[in-house]
């Protein structure tokens, strides 16, 4: 591998850390997103996290952002620049870049270009991020893992045979691979916290009211929520203050945190009640590797001062929530049923004959049994997946209902969340045998995303990452 220049390193930083040397004028936005982008380039051929780059856009709004940098310093305004000025991101290929096409990982929308931004991108856009291109996901982020027939499947960085998860699999596997610090992506059943255990990063599902819907629609119900992919914890607090509306822009529906999720992070948290579970309600095996690490997590909650008490979680299984599953993508608009992958068609035309009233009462006795059986516990804290990542093609050969069963089991500990509406994470804390990061996924009561934060910073203090990138193939 060839030496990496001073920029490269911190390309491979904190995105926090980029921003305050933007900031003091030592490192400029062009050179820090000509790194990226020449990461990008070497990388993504391999990968296939992105799905469009832009590059020559990018290199103009990072020139703009180095002028607007300049003025602030010669002012003495510096604290009144946008968080991340000058920062490098991307964005998931569910959401309206301005002058991007959309594809929703589908061949339904070849050609579907946005002249604006959808509310997700304006206000990545208001914090100061340059963006750098389109992250690659599942077909209408359906499955958990991102292997749309559009393009070449997204590998998983620390083991390319293998899957980097999904539906936001483009944001997990660029940040584990040091082509951004920091992404957005989306979570229905949880897509941000299965691409972030399978990479090894660190991904945030906020909670539900936390963020604005992307495209503007009333969200009370919604079981998706856009969120941050970040290396460290801190990023992803910072990043959630912009998305949410803290740091820039207005807050969403929930009430405003006492301060920026960015200073509640570094908070130590009070005692909290935490309830473990390791048995998924479908009753799918955890390997033993990702059990033990979860147990080890447990410990250090323990020690920590914490009070811990193993529970089973609620029964549960797949066929109570695919109606609502099939009924949400049955929405998407503009679908059309011959082009699609047979798991999302099986999925869209199942979920055409759900009436909404049917969807409604089964959103409200399964999400009444979520917080009936969390209670009046604090946190949850459980494996986030059952065990490591599937192969690449792994369901090629299944039809399309049996490839989404196959494929559901790694939702076994994450969907029930998006049904309470909790906010929940997933935080690296180790690799197994074989060489995969393992992750275990923090569950916090409705609104309280600063507690979520704050005990994953408990636990990424107590399991650093040997490496936070994983290493160039």
């Amino acid at each position: 591998m060839p030496a990496m220049s001073s920029v490269d390193l911190l390309l491979l930083g904190a995105a926090t850390e980029q921003a305050r040397l933007l900031r003091r004028g030592e490192l400029s936005a062009l050179e820090l997103t000509a790194a990226a982008l020449t990461r990008i380039a070497r990388d993504n051929p391999r990968l296939w996290a992105f799905v469009e780059v832009h590059d020559a856009r990018a290199r103009r709004a990072a020139q703009a952002k180095d002028r607007e940098i300049a003025r602030a310093r010669r002012r003495g305004e510096v604290d009144a620049l946008p968080p991340f000025c000058g920062v490098p991101t991307a964005v998931k290929d569910l959401n309206f870049v301005r002058g991007s096409r959309t594809r929703f990982g589908s061949r339904s929308f070849p050609r579907l270009w946005s002249p604006v931004d959808d509310k997700t991108v304006a206000q990545l856009r208001r914090g100061g991020f340059v963006i750098l291109g389109k992250l690659a996901t599942s077909e209408f982020g359906a499955l958990p893992v991102t292997e749309p027939d559009i393009h070449p499947p997204t590998r998983n960085p620390w083991q390319p045979g293998y899957s980097a998860g999904g539906s936001s699999g483009g944001s997990g596997c660029a940040v584990a691979a040091g082509m951004i610090a920091v992404a957005q992506g989306s979570d229905g059943a949880g897509s941000i916290r299965i691409p972030a255990a399978f990479c090894g990063v660190y991904g945030l599902k906020p909670s539900r009211g936390r963020v604005a819907n992307a495209y503007g629609q009333p969200d009370r119900t919604l079981l998706y929520t856009c969120g941050p992919f970040a290396r460290c914890v801190d990023d992803a607090a910072a990043m959630l203050d912009v998305m949410a509306g803290i740091s820039v822009g207005q807050p969403h529906w929930l009430p405003r945190p006492p301060a920026r999720f960015a200073e509640l992070v570094r908070q130590p948290p009070k005692r909290l009640r935490v309830k473990l579970a390791t048995s998924s309600p479908d009753g799918t095996p955890v390997h033993p590797e990702w059990l033990a690490a979860t147990l080890a997590a447990a410990q250090r909650l323990a020690d920590a001062g914490h009070e811990v008490e193993a529970s089973a979680m609620s029964p549960g299984s797949v066929d109570e929530f695919i109606p609502l599953y099939q009924h949400m993508l049955a929405s998407v608009p503009g679908a059309r049923l011959e082009v699609l992958q047979p798991a999302t068609r099986w999925l869209v035309e199942q979920g055409r004959g759900v009436p909404p009233g049917q969807a409604r009462r089964i959103f409200s006795a399964l999400s009444h049994r979520v917080h009936a059986w969390v209670g009046d516990a604090d946190l949850v804290l459980t494996p986030t997946v059952v065990g490591p990542p599937p192969a690449i093609g792994a369901w090629a050969s299944l039809d399309g209902e049996a490839a989404f069963r196959a494929a559901a089991v790694y939702g076994s500990f994450t969907a029930v969340f998006n049904l309470s509406g909790q906010p929940g994470a997933s935080v690296p804390v180790g690799m197994s045998s074989e060489g995969f990061p393992i992750g275990v996924q923090v569950v916090g009561r409705e609104t309280r995303d600063d507690w979520v934060l704050a005990v994953s910073r408990q636990l990424e203090e107590a399991f650093p990452m040997a490496s936070p990138v994983a290493p160039s193939m």
